[in-house]
């Protein structure tokens, strides 16, 4: 899965970035909003994680930008703000979880594969094509019922694949 990290504090997004590639994540890391809204129109992500308080253009731009355009990609507040006004503004711009800092990573990780796993036709936590199952909790891979062990880099393309099944 390829994740956009939005976070202008060096150490806490070099934090989340370790912590999201030990589980196997693909993250691109950026520090400010222009620059996140660049990166989101030339490429795509399966989720992105956004900080509001960002240097040029705020978090909530990035969003509204984001939804403006049409583009349906999860969305993930992370953000020191724990006002409810804050909260409900941003959930009725387009984000689609809102989590407050200090985080906690495990939390951080089931949060992101739950939002993937809404984006998946019946929602289920197995994904199927042929003989090939992909399990969205575990991020493992099955060929005719037997784990099937790939290179990171396939691994990663065979996930995207699953993940736009159809």
């Amino acid at each position: 899965m390829k994740l956009l990290l939005v976070e202008d504090n060096p150490q806490l997004a070099h934090w989340l970035a370790s912590l999201l590639r030990e589980q196997d994540f693909v993250v691109d890391c950026v520090a400010d909003g222009d620059a996140a809204d660049q990166l989101l129109r030339q490429a795509r992500h399966d989720v992105v994680l956004l900080d509001l308080n960002l240097p040029g253009l705020s978090g909530k731009g990035v969003l509204r930008r984001l939804r403006e355009r049409g583009d349906g990609v999860p969305v993930l507040i992370l953000t020191a703000a724990d006002s409810l006004d804050q909260k409900v503004l941003c959930l009725e711009i387009g984000a689609d979880d809102y989590m407050v800092k200090p985080i906690e990573g495990r939390e951080l990780v089931a949060r992101i594969k739950a939002l993937v796993r809404r984006q998946v036709p019946g929602r289920a936590n197995d994904i199927h094509c042929g003989d090939l199952a992909y399990d969205l909790r575990t991020r493992q891979f099955a060929l005719a019922d037997a784990p099937l062990a790939l290179p990171p880099r396939e691994r990663s393309l065979l996930e995207a694949l699953m993940l736009q099944l159809g």
